[in-house]
């Protein structure tokens, strides 16, 4: 995405005049504006960046929200082997886009939607870049988190409140990363296979975007904690104690997998020579 996409230079520079009319003839309250967001270019530098960051590569398809002159499209074809596709409002910047595409000879792989990107399908994405006004993300927000769990989306200079980026860089300019969580909220129920025996465990987690929490029962037990719990996409880890055998109580290290109602993977056991790795998978049982 080569900016904050809506209209050109030359409209832009009318609609500022138009603008300041406005605000001088009438009350600031009544003041009323055309398009969500002006046209700003990014950076080559930030653009670059924000591809890295993602980790594009030749199996992403990548949708950018307010493309511009197409700069962040192309870069992506060209120098990281993906398909991309930009959605702009202005029909000018479309087809200065489609050029610079032909003149890069990525025409193949990247394709421009004139188009409101509030309309646009974004569901086939696995990397959305955007550089949109703060305003915008925040409409834009809801449909982000319905994404495909492992969705990467990367901006620059406006986060998305209090959706705290995976991670962040500066080059330039703030760079963001956010990692669409699955939703894992809700009580899970599971049976594993110990050295000891069977194991009945309920949990129930907490969820703030990306950020969890819980309590977990081991065969009825009293609730307990659940340690150093991690969501990553659709990547989940945690830690239980084994407190059914008083005498011989371990910690148990889960990482799995979630896919909707279920989530399974891997267990281990202890530690050292006497770590014992199991199946497991989860239920969930109740919202």
């Amino acid at each position: 995405m080569s900016g904050i996409a809506t209209f050109s230079r030359r409209t832009a520079a009318l609609y500022c005049c138009a603008c300041t009319a406005v605000l001088i003839l009438s009350p600031p309250a009544t003041a009323q504006f055309p398009f969500d967001v002006p046209y700003v270019p990014t950076p080559q530098v930030v653009v670059d960046e924000m591809l890295r960051v993602a980790n594009v590569g030749p199996r992403d398809f990548v949708i950018d929200l307010g493309s511009g002159d197409g700069r962040i499209p192309i870069t992506a074809a060209k120098k990281f082997g993906a398909r991309a596709l930009g959605v702009e409002l202005d029909e000018h910047l479309i087809f200065q886009s489609e050029e610079s595409a032909r003149q890069a000879a990525v025409e193949d792989r990247v394709t421009f939607l004139h188009q409101d990107l509030f309309k646009t399908d974004i569901s086939r994405a696995t990397v959305i870049t955007m550089y949109l006004l703060p305003a915008v993300n925040r409409r834009l927000r809801p449909r982000l988190l319905d994404l495909k769990p492992g969705t990467r989306i990367v901006a620059h200079d406006f986060d998305l409140e209090d959706w705290k980026p995976d991670r962040k860089v500066t080059i330039r300019k703030n760079v963001f990363l956010w990692i669409v969580p699955a939703k894992v909220a809700g009580r899970w129920r599971m049976r594993v296979m110990l050295p000891g025996g069977e194991r009945d465990f309920e949990f129930e987690l907490r969820q703030r975007f990306q950020e969890i929490d819980g309590l977990a029962r081991v065969e009825g037990r009293i609730a307990a904690p659940l340690w150093e719990p991690k969501l990553d996409g659709e990547r989940i880890s945690f830690i239980m104690v084994d407190t059914a055998d008083a005498d011989n109580e371990a910690s148990l290290y889960f990482l799995g997998r979630v896919g909707g109602n279920a989530m399974e993977g891997e267990a281990r056991r202890g530690v050292g020579k006497a770590q014992t790795t199991v199946k497991w998978r989860a239920v969930r049982v109740g919202s």
